[in-house]
């Protein structure tokens, strides 16, 4: 049987070092290397404060997290419920940001895509996203202790 966990947390700025520890310490029982769960925090950071930023820019709302770990393979999927988004091509695009005013590079999906081994999105503009990210442990830099 596969192995999961759910997290809901309130869309706030300090749940996210909380939701990116509560993810690499469910992938540790993989036993992934260091740089894997460097990875997955980073990914998972980047998802969060997207839900935050950009989500629920009208105040705190939702954020679910759920990891499935399959042998070798996690699937971690993050889900808001707020104001989704118009195009997702133009939002994937490197440096793309509708905040500039916040300081962002608009790199979030692009950091999600280059450090995870899969990566999708699916939005609708007043329903929400949904961020599915998929890291396979290769162990071939040094183990992460558990």
């Amino acid at each position: 049987m596969d192995n999961y966990m759910k997290l809901e947390i309130p869309g706030k700025s300090q749940n996210e070092a909380f939701a990116r520890v509560a993810v690499a310490a469910f992938a540790a029982q993989a036993d992934p290397t260091i740089d894997e769960i460097s990875d997955i925090k980073t990914a998972v950071s980047e998802a969060v404060t997207n839900a935050i930023i950009h989500g629920y820019e009208n105040g705190p709302g939702i954020i679910m997290i759920s990891s499935v770990l399959t042998g070798s393979r996690l699937e971690i999927t993050v889900v808001d419920y707020g104001t989704g988004i118009a195009d997702i091509e133009q939002a994937r695009q490197p440096l793309y940001t509708t905040k500039p005013e916040l300081e962002r590079s608009g790199m979030g999906f692009t950091i999600m895509e280059n450090f995870m081994d899969e990566f999708t999105v699916t939005s609708s503009p007043g329903q929400g996203t949904t961020v599915t990210m998929v890291k396979v442990f290769n162990g071939i830099t040094q183990p992460c202790e558990s």
